[in-house]
């Protein structure tokens, strides 16, 4: 049974009972937001115990980061690296998006390390390998589709990024649109591409049942993939995007009917004045299934800074109802993500989850904000240095912790300080 069907059933997991207590929730508002479908639980039955997280209403926005080879850089001891970096930097979940090298090989490695739920996102490999063996990506058959899905299913990998909600429908949507950056996605862009060569329907939309049976075996959480998410800000909200949208919704209660666990992805570029409209568009079209936005991008002025711009775009996504933050790293739009670009990527990412559970009323958020608050009323250096985000950074520009005062900004006038002395604090 999976974590969906057991909590129908009105049973506890353990999974279910890790999460309410990193959560600081009661287990039974936890069964009952997975019972509903709007906390799923990530975690393959072939993953041996790590530390399980609930992404949904309610909970703290989770944050995720990705690594992988490419054709250009299939390093996979350097992308070892970046996950340890991506780990230790606080992230929720990642996930392998390798499309070079050993693929499979790495997809092990960042099992076997990860100790956070796993993502992929099948098509690519799929797709590098039709064009490895028969010379193209248009050349996937269905069967290749549906196996590369199963072997990493079986493999152990926890949720999975799949373009069901594409289909011809949304093609010619796209098509009257009149976009600016058309599709973005790579997965969209390979899926695209094979439909309107082999003039055949998307087989990951119309044999979505066969999907779900493979997904439901190991208990692998369906992330929605965004087929036509919007690539620029002057894309947002526009037909295509909005007709996504609603094949998702219909997509979301087949699978919750099915007993799969499902949550959906969304943009990409959206300007600020966008986003609550995007965030309240997906949960009542989708039946408040956990929304895993890749950004946003509120800005498409800034390479170089897109962690950033994304940073912005998350934290009013997160207040507006967004559960699941993609990082985006400095290197967006300009290359491979180096290891410092992955440690920026989630820490900006982690600023703009926290900012928003702030705006959601998250008790553990602002028990936190009110603890390094007081902290720097009562010059407790160390403890500021345990509570904030990054603790390395702050201890590097405020020293050990010693001696009265080693603010380099305020000196030994302190604002702080010397109200505290007025109002009896200090």
């Amino acid at each position: 049974m999976t974590q969906l069907s057991k909590a129908r059933a009105g049973k506890i997991t353990a999974e279910m009972e890790m999460v309410a207590a990193r959560e600081n929730l009661d287990v039974e508002f936890i069964r009952d937001g997975v019972a509903s479908g709007r906390i799923v639980i990530p975690k393959n039955i072939k993953r041996k115990e790590f530390n399980c997280c609930g992404i949904g209403q309610g909970l703290r926005i989770k944050v995720n980061a990705l690594i992988g080879t490419s054709s250009d850089r299939d390093n996979i001891e350097v992308e070892a690296r970046k996950l340890a970096i991506a780990q230790e930097a606080g992230c929720d979940g990642v996930m392998d998006l390798s499309t070079g090298g050993n693929i499979d090989g790495m997809r092990r490695q960042t099992l076997a390390q990860a100790g956070v739920p796993v993502g992929t996102v099948p098509i690519y490999q799929c797709g590098i390998e039709a064009i490895e063996k028969r010379g193209s990506v248009v050349a996937m058959t269905d069967e290749d589709m549906f196996a590369a899905v199963e072997k990493q299913a079986a493999q152990g990998v926890d949720f999975m990024a799949i373009h069901c909600a594409l289909n011809f429908d949304v093609i010619k949507r796209l098509k009257a649109t009149g976009r600016v950056t058309d599709v973005v996605s790579r997965g969209g862009a390979f899926l695209t591409g094979w439909m309107l060569h082999n003039n055949k329907e998307n087989p990951l939309y119309e044999q979505f049942d066969r999907l779900l049976k493979i997904l439901k075996a190991y208990d692998v959480t369906l992330s929605l993939g965004d087929a036509i998410r919007p690539g620029s800000t002057a894309d947002s909200l526009d037909g295509a995007q909005l007709q996504g949208l609603i094949i998702a919704g219909e997509l979301v209660a087949r699978a919750q009917a099915a007993g799969v666990q499902v949550m959906v992805e969304g943009p990409g570029h959206v300007p600020m004045h966008h986003v609550k409209t995007t965030m309240l568009l997906q949960k009542n079209l989708c039946q408040g299934a956990p929304y895993f936005i890749l950004g946003t991008l509120a800005t498409d002025v800034a390479p170089g800074y897109d962690h950033i711009t994304s940073a912005i775009g998350g934290a009013i996504a997160g207040a507006a109802g967004a559960d699941f933050i993609c990082y985006v790293t400095p290197a967006e739009h300009l290359g491979l993500p180096s290891e410092q670009d992955v440690k920026d990527g989630v820490m900006a990412a982690r600023v703009a989850a926290h900012a928003a559970d702030l705006a959601r009323g998250n008790k553990q958020a602002w028990a936190k904000d009110m603890q390094i608050a007081r902290a720097r009323v009562a010059l407790d250096l160390d403890r500021q240095i345990a509570l904030a985000i990054d603790p390395g950074k702050v201890k590097a520009a405020l020293g050990s912790g010693s001696g009265d005062h080693c603010c380099a900004v305020c000196g030994s006038d302190c604002a702080a300080q010397v109200a505290a002395k007025y109002f009896g604090i200090a």
